[in-house]
């Protein structure tokens, strides 16, 4: 009799849990060992803003799955604290180190799959170690950002003006912090339309957060007890009691590259439909892994959590024998900041160019509800067309009400490569209470569909 087969998983967080999950549901004989360097598990870090923004939440409301029920229910040999640090895939072994201990060994594997995330980028910048600077990436950052709003502070600073900054914008207004955002790029929400840019703008500025772009960051400054009170910028100085870092995230794949693991061209690990490495030991999922982007038709990388969780279901389905594909993204997300909604599916007109399309654009504001009926605010939709031949290739949708979930609309077309005219002849829902008869994605494909040439 064969022995059970040997399933390492390096992360424990959306795809590894859902990888090692998989792994075991598929082959409960298997030997699934997950290896986690941090203190938690299978935790929904989207969800991190909102929660600092209640204080009487815990950090541990966004944990789904603790370390108990992984073990016990799931029968997942979990290890905390441990952390890989070098991969033979050749010779099937990781390098494993007890973080509590200080000890190594070797753990031999029939099937690998790494899900090591992806880490916030740290400016390399002078304070930028100071008490009172964050990132916001991991369980403990939201909790250290918790702990210091319990001090009262007055003012922050946010550095960087995507997602997370846009996010966290909201909550400190909402915690009571006077915030300024600092933004290095010429606009807000680098590679949005000018018209989301505009109405995320001006939301901001009606809710009292003060935006600076073009401004580059030189240091922060500590204050006499030692703890950050200032950001100064080439031409200016913020006061600060809090600072959030906000510039962005890179893929964890130092591992996979010191293995001798293909790199995609985005920087993150390249895989195949079936979550597969360049070596055929090891799948990767999750924010370090590439996906198949279905309008670009070739890996890209767009780290989001449901993408993390599919991914790792294929990769975990795989390690043990499966024959599973995850068939793609279109790059959709979304986020609320104070009352408006703002979502995307596909890709921008900046894009659509760079890659090769002639791009044609429209931005049309509709009610959100039919007429006559009380209580309508606008929806603005903004969508991109390739010119020549009529085919979808994103949208964008800002509004109060009804905004994030019609851009499941445009990612539903675009999984299924429709054209305008397509879009225009869908059977939309229509009720007064939430959408008008014409509704705003219809009334945006048909303005589009005068600048197609078919």
């Amino acid at each position: 009799m064969s022995s059970a087969r040997k399933v390492v998983v390096v992360g424990g967080v959306a795809a590894g849990m859902s990888a090692a999950s998989q792994a075991r549901r598929r082959d409960p004989a298997a030997e699934v060992t997950v290896l986690e360097r941090g203190p938690y598990i299978s935790y929904g870090a989207c969800g991190m803003p909102y929660n600092i923004e209640d204080p009487a939440r815990t950090m541990d409301d966004l944990v789904v799955l603790t370390p108990e029920r992984a073990r016990e229910e799931r029968g997942i040999d979990l290890r905390l604290r441990h952390e890989v640090t070098a991969i033979d895939p050749d010779g099937g072994t990781v390098t494993v180190r007890n973080l509590p201990e200080g000890s190594e060994a070797a753990m031999a594997f029939d099937a690998l799959v790494l899900a090591t995330g992806a880490r916030a980028v740290r400016l390399p910048l002078p304070g930028m170690d100071l008490p009172g600077v964050f990132v916001l990436r991991e369980l403990v950052d939201g909790q250290a950002v918790k702990r210091l709003l319990e001090a009262e502070p007055k003012r922050a600073v946010i550095i960087g003006a995507g997602y997370i900054g846009m996010e966290m914008a909201h909550v400190l207004t909402a915690r009571g912090l006077k915030v300024t955002v600092l933004e290095k790029l010429p606009q807000i929400l680098p590679g949005w339309s000018a018209d989301t840019v505009a109405a995320v703008g001006e939301e901001l500025e009606r809710n009292g957060v003060a935006v600076r772009t073009g401004v580059a960051v030189k240091e922060a400054k500590a204050g006499p007890d030692g703890r950050v009170a200032a950001v100064v910028t080439e031409d200016a100085r913020f006061k600060a009691d809090l600072v959030l870092a906000s510039v962005g995230i890179r893929p964890n794949v130092s591992l996979a590259a010191e293995a001798g693991l293909r790199i995609g061209d985005s920087g993150a690990i390249w895989v195949s439909l079936g979550q597969q490495t360049s070596h055929d030991k090891v799948w990767s999922a999750g924010d370090c892994a590439e996906a198949y982007h279905r309008v670009l038709r070739k890996n890209a990388w767009i780290p989001l959590g449901t993408t993390a969780n599919k991914q790792g279901r294929v990769a975990g389905a795989n390690a043990v024998g499966a024959k599973q594909t995850f068939r793609g993204i279109v790059g959709t997300a979304g986020f609320v900041v104070f009352g408006l909604q703002v979502a995307r599916s596909g890709i921008s007109e900046a894009t659509a160019r760079a890659e090769g399309f002639e791009p044609v654009s429209v931005t049309v504001r509709q009610r959100s509800r039919g007429h006559g009926y009380p209580g309508g605010t606008p929806v603005q939709v903004t969508l991109v067309a390739d010119g020549p031949s009529g085919l979808l290739l994103g949208g964008e949708v800002v509004g109060a009400e009804g905004a994030a979930l019609r851009s499941n609309v445009l990612a539903a077309a675009l999984v299924s490569h429709l054209s305008v005219a397509d879009l225009q002849s869908l059977d939309l829902v229509y009720a007064p209470p939430f959408a008008p008869v014409w509704d705003p994605l219809l009334v945006a494909a048909n303005q589009l569909a005068k600048k197609v040439k078919r």
